[in-house]
């Protein structure tokens, strides 16, 4: 009887497909968290891009001396990119004047800068805001005293 025992030792046929199912089921459930993992690196990659580039382009306009108050400007995102793909808008706006403020006259200027860029189909933006001291033209000290 000790050797008809010693021969049956060993997986059976039924044994091995519940192992093979077990494991079929958790490399599943692993390639899946791996796919959702691949895409938020993804999407965090291009939000970095974005970050990246607005602090550039708020650091060019900041530095751009005649960039006119209440006048949209916009580009391409990236920079030698397509434009239907994406893009930055930025308006200059008249945060703190003096009431009725002469031609010459500094004031506290906002940029609003917003970059967006199409991902999968869903539009995405990043907004960041920056300020700075701007010379008022006398076309700009008219229109601030007209409340336009």
């Amino acid at each position: 009887m000790s050797k008809r025992r010693a021969q049956q030792s060993g997986f059976t046929l039924l044994e091995v497909m519940v192992a093979t199912l077990i494991m079929g089921v958790a490399v599943v459930g692993l390639l899946a968290n791996l796919h959702g993992s691949l895409r938020n690196t993804e999407r965090i990659g291009s939000y970095d891009r974005a970050t990246l580039f607005a602090q550039h382009k708020m650091d060019e306009l900041i530095a751009e001396p005649r960039l006119p108050l209440n006048v949209k400007s916009e580009g391409a995102f990236p920079e030698d990119g397509d434009a239907s793909q994406g893009g930055w808008d930025a308006v200059v706006t008249a945060w703190e004047a003096p009431p009725r403020a002469p031609a010459g006259e500094l004031v506290l200027a906002r940029i609003d800068l917003e970059v967006w860029w199409l991902e999968n189909g869903k539009r995405r933006t990043f907004n960041v805001e920056g300020f700075r001291q701007q010379l008022l033209t006398a076309d700009e000290a008219s229109r601030l005293s007209a409340g336009l």
